[in-house]
């Protein structure tokens, strides 16, 4: 390691930075100048520089003429230097490169520091280079500028420290009597203490010179990581010398740079007041900067960096900390309500500020009190906290309440004992009782508290997922189940007899049995207290009517009666009990119910109803079959359905409670449990009920219609074909499709229920804010049911042309229902492309139907219906996607139904006028950009046959649709549609031999004909591979010598749409060109006394094809050495006509890695084009291309021809002739 450089081994990092820094010292002192030559080069290379300095650049150049020279040999090909490169061994890097110079002053300061030479050249580069504009240099020297004073400060900080001790000595030793005083010492103790003062003063000016020329400029540097370094080093600096840099003077610019834009240096500010904040000591020579910058700290706690604004709440608590009298109720308010944040660290940070501020004071007069109950210390914190819930007018957030304050105040959220003090015991004399909404918000607190100690993990919301929980947090959550347990088993009958009629706070009760260990109710002889458990649900049930409460106390029963424990035939029998009372009591209600000649007695419907909701929600959670109620509900809807003035609550709950019973029926064929003829019940009771479901869709009621919808929805996707799926063919007698006319009454439902205005509803109330939250209540109910019916179209329950009628309201209801939309598009394409296609522009001519019925035949295309259309169009067309491929055969089809639906109807004006539909062309333009080059040219043609040849020559506006979307086909298609000579692409102008190699796997081959097409459609979409691709013109047919084999053609030329009437040509026009090729041949033999005059007019378009190409070459500037390719010249002989007479596509191919020397091998040609032409296309063709190159000269542009195609191609400045 002897000649390693001083980066070499501080990159390794494998030998002791002490041991690097003694063996430099060691050499510093022998030659100081080869030393501190090494440091500087230290410096540069740790900078990314691969230049260096020189001995004789250190001696003769100043420090900017040396930064300079560096600058020019740095390597800018990139922008990554060591301090930024990404890395375990960089990150040591770092580490390690501040370490070296830390270590360097410390070890350098009892003398070669003070010599005057080394820390100033180091001091005058490190700031020279901290100026630099590369930013490599500027970054690397700021950082070690900034070690290099945090190191100078520990010096002048020792430095202090024994001048403080020498003064202390000398001042001892001068206080002596004379007789006893050392004369002697106090000189030296003199001595000493100027040379410490001299030193001190040199350090001091060292630091200023830093801190002067690096940190005041490099503080507000462009780049967010040096101004990031200066701050943390700065905050450093404060803590560790407080005397000489805790100070206004230095304090500004942390308070200054906490405006800064980027989050990491407004963090770095944070964290380094937070090392003031927590010493009390400096906490309090803070106040002056608190009182100017507080209000940004305080609104730091909202920034939207998500860690600053927890590191700007901790520095807060580090504030409060420090004074009670700093913040200001407006202040500590600011950060109160995060604890509802749904980002945990900014909740939990909020937290530990608010218990700190509310609970962490203990008076006099609270030392004395008991630690548990209701006179405890707990108990008045308890209700603080109460008091601080209510406040905030937040009560459904109890869940984040308690999760805030969990990791501070856990114990206080634990002691349940004193909760149920608090509930039911008296206070005492002089204690203020709780009120009732306190009480209810207390039994929530309660509630939330006992579900984050069971469940271990925070609220919906602030957590990813659970987490897996240790060997201690698991033992902890067992401890604390069994506490619960044992505690409420006694307390909640209790809880529930006080207060039984008090719906919110019988619901939050009835909740915790499902944390009990219900082991425990056997193991610790809590068997009476679960007897008087199930008599408190049991009377619940008989006083509440209320949804909820019933559906607590059904889910209650749940959780208990579980077989896996020794209580359940405890709890059965109980519930067996409670059924049979309620079912009997509904039947026998309704006997009486529906036996009235007259109305209804309103006391007999409410009767009804309370009975119904109960066995609805007892439904819910359990398996009532053996009771039968289907007959009782049926009977129920049936009646009301006749007589139609059932009351809407009690025919809602009626069909939610047989909905009910049939999914239960349905769980138990579905297990193989039931009997043989019960499938065939479930089928007759599923239909039945559908059958009543839509009928109540005809009703006036608008929540029954709701209802029915709901149901009909989840009926209809469950008995769906996917009942079948997971090996259960057996259900296949259950599978039940919708007729046409439920599909047409579900589809009319959402039409009329759900794409509405807001001022339509009819749910909104008087007050603004009832108003407001009515609306969102309503919307958030119709978009339930709208994506109820869009999971119909999704699994293929419904057609899914049903679904246009729901895209064509994107654009309209985008605020609404637009995800919604979206997605349901994104399924059915992924379902079926085609049809989804088809859906997509039958929904834009439904709203072009629309518009022509509201404004008329002569509409205006600026209208705002129009362009409307046109953008949904757009935005329809922007689903779907960039990858043409996949999407080919769906965009196709829209433009074949497009075109059929423009010219469908005729013009109302007569014959001259354009058809009716003709604008919507101008609609179906926005879909082709989307079409692939080949199907341009299909739909074009297919375009054509409904246009006339008047239609074509006209050009009045009426008509700019026709030819804009014409335009819209042609564009990026001219390539194709140019040849004169070939009646083929260009890519398969190229004849290649029989010897050469097939064609490579990398070619796309053609996905298989989809069945989802109808029959007319797949005609129109056939891909025969022996049909080439219609073109605009008509070429002529003597164009080869020979035809391509269908099997060796190339995807894109064989996968093209075909129009039915090209497709039934086939056949005929594959006869006729094989007998003209064979004919052209024959005709080759016999005109061999026109060969001379073929050769002299080939040779002639040879001499002007070179005139051309070296008139390019002069034009482009190229040298002849540096040329490219220009042409690659096929020649074919007499040999190979005769060979390719089979028919068979011969291609041949010359390498392209053809040098100059192997072109010029290459035979003159002589086969050309021209031979088999007549003398005016030729004549035609000669003049064509004179005056295309010489344009292209002109303008200086590089282009490729290619026989008669005209093409771009950026890779080669030249003109190219390839010609068969």
């Amino acid at each position: 390691m002897e000649n390693m450089t001083l980066f070499e081994v501080v990159k390794m990092g494998k030998s002791a930075t002490q041991s690097v820094v003694d063996d430099w010292i060691e050499a510093y002192k022998h030659d100081r100048d080869v030393a501190l030559l090494d440091l500087i080069n230290f410096f540069i290379q740790c900078s990314g520089c691969k230049g260096a300095v020189s001995g004789e650049m250190f001696k003769h150049m100043q420090n900017s003429e040396i930064i300079r020279k560096m600058t020019e040999e740095f390597d800018e090909d990139s922008g990554d230097y060591p301090l930024t490169l990404s890395g375990p061994q960089w990150k040591k890097f770092r580490i390690s490169f501040c370490d070296f110079i830390a270590v360097l002053v410390r070890q350098c300061q009892y003398s070669i520091i003070y010599d005057e030479y080394m820390m100033d050249t180091v001091i005058s580069l490190l700031t020279g280079l901290s100026d630099s504009q590369v930013r490599a240099f500027r970054h690397t020297s700021t950082l070690a500028a900034m070690k290099l004073m945090t190191a100078l400060v520990n010096v002048a900080l020792n430095l202090s420290i024994n001048m403080d001790n020498t003064q202390r000595q000398y001042e001892a030793e001068r206080n002596k009597v004379i007789a006893k005083r050392a004369n002697d010492r106090l000189e030296l103790l003199l001595q000493k203490r100027k040379e410490l003062q001299e030193n001190q003063d040199e350090i001091e000016n060292m630091m200023n010179a830093i801190f002067k020329g690096v940190f005041v400029h490099r503080y507000r540097d462009a780049i967010a990581e040096i101004r990031a370094i200066c701050i943390e080093e700065i905050g450093v600096w404060m803590k560790l010398y407080s005397d000489a840099f805790l100070n206004d003077s230095y304090l500004k610019y942390v308070g200054w740079t906490m405006h800064d834009k980027q989050g990491e240096v407004r963090l770095k500010c944070l964290t380094a007041l937070q090392g003031l904040y927590f010493n009390r000591e400096l906490s309090a020579r803070l106040e002056l900067f608190t009182s100017r910058f507080k209000d940004r700290i305080v609104s730091m706690t909202l920034d939207k960096e998500y860690d600053v604004a927890v590191q700007a709440i901790k520095l807060l608590t580090l504030v409060l900390q420090s004074s009670d009298e700093v913040l200001t109720a407006e202040d500590c308010e600011s950060v109160y309500h995060l604890v509802y944040s749904a980002h945990r660290p900014i909740a939990v940070s909020a937290g530990e500020f608010l218990f700190k501020k509310l609970f962490s004071h203990r008076g006099p007069e609270e030392e004395g009190l008991p630690r548990r109950g209701r006179q405890s210390l707990n108990g008045s914190l308890i209700k603080t906290t109460v008091f601080f819930f209510l406040e905030s007018e937040l009560h459904e957030h109890g869940a984040y309440l308690v999760d805030s304050l969990w990791e501070c105040a856990s114990e206080l959220l634990k002691d349940w004992e004193t909760m149920i003090s608090l509930l039911l015991d008296e206070p005492m004399p002089g204690e203020e009782a709780l009120t009732d909404r306190q009480e209810t918000a207390l039994v929530e607190i309660m509630l939330c508290a006992i579900r984050q100690a069971c469940e271990c993990h925070p609220p919906v919301g602030r957590g990813t997922g659970k987490r897996v929980l240790t060997a201690k947090e698991k033992k902890t959550q067992l401890d604390d189940r069994t506490r619960i347990t044992e505690m409420f088993a006694v307390a909640l009958p209790l809880l529930l007899a006080k207060y039984c009629v008090d719906i919110d706070k019988v619901t939050n009760l009835l909740q915790i049995p499902k944390y009990f260990d219900l082991d425990i109710y056997t193991t610790g002889r809590l068997e009476k207290h679960l007897d008087a458990l199930l008599r408190q649900i049991w009377e619940v049930v008989d006083k509440h009517t209320d949804t909820e409460v019933l559906e607590a106390c059904s889910t209650t029963y749940h959780y208990l009666c579980n077989e896996e424990f020794t209580i359940f035939n405890r709890v059965d029998i109980t519930r067996s009990q409670l059924l049979d009372e309620l079912v009997d009591k509904f039947n026998r209600l309704l006997e009486d119910f529906l036996q009235e000649g007259e109305e209804p007695d309103e006391d007999d419907a409410y009767q009804v109803l309370s009975t119904l909701k109960k066995i609805s929600a007892f439904h819910n959670a359990h398996d009532l079959s053996k009771w039968d109620v289907f007959t009782s509900n049926y009977r129920l809807l049936s009646t009301g359905l006749q007589n139609g003035d059932m009351p809407e609550q009690i025919v809602i709950h009626a069909m939610q409670c047989t909905h009910y019973i049939i999914l239960w029926h349905l769980a138990k064929v579905s297990e193989g449990t039931s009997l043989k003829g019960d499938m065939v019940t479930l089928g007759k009771q599923m239909r039945a009920f559908c059958l009543m479901c839509q009928r109540y869709l005809n009703t006036i009621n608008t929540a029954v219609k709701e209802q029915a919808f709901t149901i009909l929805c989840d009926l209809l996707l469950i008995f769906s074909h996917q009942i079948m799926s997971s090996g259960r063919e057996q259900l296949e007698p259950l599978v039940y499709t919708p007729d046409s006319s439920l599909q047409a009454e579900l589809l009319n439902f959402i039409l009329d229920q759900v794409f509405i205005d807001q001022d339509d509803d009819s749910n909104s109330t008087d007050g603004q804010q009832d108003d407001e939250a009515s609306k969102i209540e309503a919307l958030h109910k119709r978009r339930n049911l709208l994506a109820a019916y869009c999971k119909l179209i999704i699994y293929n329950v419904v057609e899914m042309n049903t679904g246009a009628d729901i895209f064509k309201q994107y654009m309209r209801y985008y605020n609404d229902y637009g995800d919604i939309i979206k997605e349901t598009m994104s399924k059915t394409r992924q379902i079926d492309k085609i049809q989804c296609a088809k859906t997509l522009i039958l929904s834009l001519q439904k709203l072009f139907n629309e518009m022509l019925s509201e404004l008329g035949f002569n509409f205006d295309r600026s209208s705002s219906a129009f362009c409307g259309i046109k953008e949904l169009a757009r935005r329809f067309s922007l689903t779907f996607g960039l990858d043409q491929l996949k999407t080919r055969e769906a965009i196709a089809m829209l433009h074949k139904d497009g075109i059929e639906f423009a010219f469908k109807e005729p013009s109302p004006q007569g014959e001259g006028s354009p058809p009716l539909n003709l604008a919507f062309l101008d609609i179906l333009s926005e879909f082709s950009s989307k079409l692939i080059r080949q199907d341009k040219r299909t739909v074009h043609m297919y375009l054509e046959r409904f246009m006339t040849f008047q239609m074509a020559l006209q050009r009045e506006d009426c008509w700019l649709p026709l030819i804009s979307y014409r335009n819209s086909l042609q564009a990026g298609g001219d390539d194709d549609t140019m040849s004169v000579i070939s009646g083929i692409s260009s890519r398969g102008s190229t004849i290649r031999s029989k010897k050469s190699k097939p064609a490579t796997a990398s070619k796309r081959k053609l996905p298989e004909e989809e069945n989802s097409c109808s029959s007319s459609d797949a005609v129109w979409m056939n891909r025969e591979q022996n049909v080439q691709t219609p073109v605009m013109m008509h070429s002529p047919h003597l164009t080869s010598t020979v035809l391509r084999d269908p099997k060796k053609m190339r995807p894109e030329d064989s996968y093209t749409p075909v129009p039915p009437q090209q497709q039934s040509l086939n056949h005929h026009q594959a006869a006729i060109d094989y007998n003209t090729q064979v004919t052209w041949m024959l005709t080759q033999r016999q005109q061999a006394e026109a060969h001379q005059q073929q050769e002299r007019v080939s040779m002639h378009y040879a001499k002007m094809r070179n005139h051309m190409q070296h008139a390019i070459r002069r034009g482009s500037g190229l040298m002849e050495d540096d040329e490219e390719p220009i042409v690659e010249d096929v020649m074919m002989s007499s040999e190979d006509i005769n060979e390719g007479m089979d028919f068979d596509t011969m291609d041949i191919d010359l390498p392209a890695s053809k040098n100059r020397r192997e072109r010029t091998e290459l035979k003159p040609d002589y086969f050309d084009p021209s031979s088999i032409m007549d003398d005016s296309v030729r004549i035609l063709l000669l003049f064509w291309l004179a005056v295309v190159a010489q344009f292209f000269l002109s303008c200086n542009v590089e282009v490729t021809l290619s026989g008669a195609w005209l093409t771009k191609d950026n890779s080669k400045p030249l003109l190219a002739v390839r010609y068969v």
